[in-house]
């Protein structure tokens, strides 16, 4: 019933890679469905729900670092919305997360869950890093982009990463004490790093 969390430097392949791990684990990959999870909780639209992801922040502090309360939990899967703000968002991000890892047997990507998760005892923690211009040659070479288009994506999503955390007052998000194991994606190939994280799991 394990949980692993992969966070990383955006480019690195994480999403590439969590999918792998999934696949030889027959686990569940949690990433873009976390989003749909909580456009029903929340009655609004993915987009909606996306729209609010990229500029959320603030109030996520108040909850980490432990599991959310059941009082927490109640509030906010009664509540029929048909509304979602940023505060609404975090409170349904933390409560989603919470339970998919409850539900175990899932590879979490992103959203904090290093943090949301960081006592939940059968949570794994990974953290990819590379170097820049690796991480655009591989949005060219994964997700068929130019040189222009991926080096600015990879520009616009460190910003995006750097601003969320700041926000809630994390700046230590690429600390490796924070995880089980952190990999250089400059060193390893993806099969290597998928091998690496199944030997740690079993």
């Amino acid at each position: 019933m394990a949980v692993i969390t992969i966070s990383r430097q955006f480019g690195s392949g994480g999403k590439t890679l969590g999918k792998m791990i999934a696949e030889a684990l027959g686990y569940t990959f949690a990433d873009s469905d976390i989003v749909s999870m909580i456009a029903n909780a929340a009655n609004v639209s993915e987009t909606w729900v996306e729209n609010v992801e990229r500029e959320a922040g603030g109030k996520l502090s108040r909850v980490i670092s432990k599991m959310v309360n059941k009082s927490l939990v109640d509030k906010v899967l009664k509540s029929e919305r048909g509304y979602i703000d940023e505060q609404i968002y975090l409170d349904y991000l933390v409560v989603m997360i919470a339970q998919i890892a409850e539900e175990g047997n899932v590879i979490i990507l992103g959203r904090g869950s290093q943090y949301i998760l960081n006592d939940h005892p059968d949570a794994y923690h990974i953290l990819l890093v590379d170097e820049f211009e690796n991480r655009v040659k591989f949005m060219m070479n994964h997700y068929d982009m130019s040189y222009n288009k991926a080096s600015q994506t990879v520009k616009n999503e460190d910003k995006r990463r750097i601003n969320l955390f700041r926000k809630i007052g994390k700046t230590d998000y690429d600390n490796p004490q924070l995880y089980h194991m952190v990999l250089n994606m400059a060193r390893l190939e993806l099969e290597k790093a998928q091998k690496l994280i199944l030997q740690m799991i079993k």
